[in-house]
């Protein structure tokens, strides 16, 4: 048997057994280590069992991983995220938005929308959005007699937002990867998130307006005075925002590194907790500790995708995989359309970290020969994969909104609401592939070509 269906084997036993429900990182460690072991083993030369070429490989991007200068945002933007979360600060931004919006059709989805939006800018965690906002703005929706496949739509798919919103992690990974700047990925990113998020609040004020009953307005007698909306806005929209737009201006403007800006929301972060009286001993260990939990985490599935990745290159998978889109001699539009659908389906069973750590190695080396930019192609795939949290069976984002829900919300009812957003989603990559404009005009403004 060849080197190349080894690779096959191993990349087809990987998503078998992450089906199966193994943790995703563990796996492929051992995938990585069981599969090296055969492909650098070397009888010949080793002097024991453990003297094997794998072991070594497995140090080496173990300590790429934890040395890896990008990769130190990931952390600071984790903690920034989970202050503000466990501050409440969200709780206040929600109900001042709603209160902004009140005379719009579907206020309440609206300003949940907004919220991800804003809250996807804090944090990027799209687990800790979708929960939050489950237990924040799903119930106030539900209050109201919001239906409640068109409510869970409103979270599901205003918390994946996170995904191609800066700060992205997904985006810092990307740039990683494909040996591309971060600042310019996150300029690139920009216009495409604001895009997408208000599409989603254009078809949430269009079918609210067409069929009231799936968003009652809100009760005149609820509604505070003017002056009050206003001190909400002035104390819980404005404080959040002055510290996001000092966050993404430095490093769009290059006056700070992601890792530096980071540090600085952090900070801002802890700040505006302790004005809001917010700061408590238990809290700030609860934001310390969920940074730590997430981000080793996160640095085991890098450690774990990039030694199963570099393994699977070794037996020829990456190889195997080139020659066969290249075989089909398809035009630019042919290969981003096989790409987009490969990484949708993947983004069934499989996180985005697998997908942009293990697959999206294997078109990067593409780009070229079909003349695509990898900072747009980038973009693409950061919008593709917020329908991996969205499509349905393996929808995370479902599963994360049914984990806080009243127990009577029930899976269908999520899914039968997610369904237009993942058609909005599918959308907006047609639109940005005709106007790629979107995204590339502004870090070209900002930067050059």
């Amino acid at each position: 048997m060849s080197d190349p269906i080894i690779a096959v084997i191993m990349l087809g036993l990987f998503i078998v057994m992450v089906m199966l429900g193994f943790p995703i990182a563990f796996t492929l460690v051992a995938m990585g280590l069981g599969f090296g072991y055969y492909a650098y083993y070397d009888a010949e030369r080793m002097m024991s069992i453990f003297d094997n070429r794998i072991f070594d490989l497995f140090v080496q991007n173990t300590f790429s991983v934890m040395s890896n200068d990008v990769l130190v945002a990931v952390p600071l933007f984790l903690f920034m995220g989970y202050v503000v979360e466990r501050a409440n600060i969200v709780n206040r931004l929600f109900f001042s938005i709603q209160l902004a919006a009140r005379n719009l059709p579907g206020s309440m989805a609206v300003a949940a929308l907004f919220t991800c939006a804003i809250f996807a800018t804090a944090s990027g965690i799209i687990g800790a959005v979708v929960t939050l906002m489950g237990m924040l703005a799903f119930p106030a929706m539900l209050a109201v007699k919001y239906d409640e496949s068109f409510a869970a739509g409103v979270i599901c798919a205003g918390g994946c937002l996170g995904i191609l919103i800066p700060p992205s992690i997904m985006l810092i990974v990307y740039s990683a990867i494909a040996e591309i700047s971060p600042l310019r990925l996150y300029a690139a990113a920009l216009f495409p998130g604001m895009m997408l998020a208000g599409m989603y609040m254009m078809y949430v004020v269009g079918r609210a307006s067409l069929n009231p009953k799936l968003a009652p307005k809100p009760k005149e007698e609820d509604v505070p005075p003017l002056a009050g909306i206003l001190w909400e806005l002035l104390t819980s929209f404005i404080p959040l925002a002055v510290l996001i737009m000092s966050v993404l201006g430095a490093i769009l403007m290059g006056l700070a590194t992601p890792a530096e800006a980071a540090g600085v929301g952090a900070f801002g972060g802890l700040f505006l907790a302790a004005c809001y009286r917010s700061l408590s001993w238990a809290r700030l260990k609860e934001a310390v500790y969920l940074t730590a939990k997430t981000s080793a985490m996160v640095c085991w599935l890098f450690v774990g995708s990039w030694t199963f990745a570099s393994v699977f290159s070794y037996l020829g998978g990456h190889d195997l995989v080139r020659d066969w889109v290249l075989s089909m001699e398809m035009g630019q539009v042919g290969f981003l359309v096989l790409a987009q659908t490969i990484i949708f389906i993947l983004g069934w069973p499989l996180e985005w970290t697998e997908i942009i750590i293990i697959f999206v190695p294997i078109f990067l080396p593409m780009l070229e020969t079909f003349s695509v930019d990898p900072l747009f192609f980038g973009i693409l795939v950061a919008l593709n994969l917020q329908t991996s949290f969205l499509t349905p069976p393996m929808a995370m984002a479902a599963y994360y909104l049914k984990g806080v829900a009243p127990p009577h919300i029930k899976l269908i009812d999520i899914f039968r609401g997610i369904m237009p957003y993942l058609a909005i989603i599918i959308f907006s990559m047609v639109l940005l592939y005709n106007f790629p404009g979107i995204a590339l005009w502004l870090p070209e403004y900002l930067f050059g070509k």
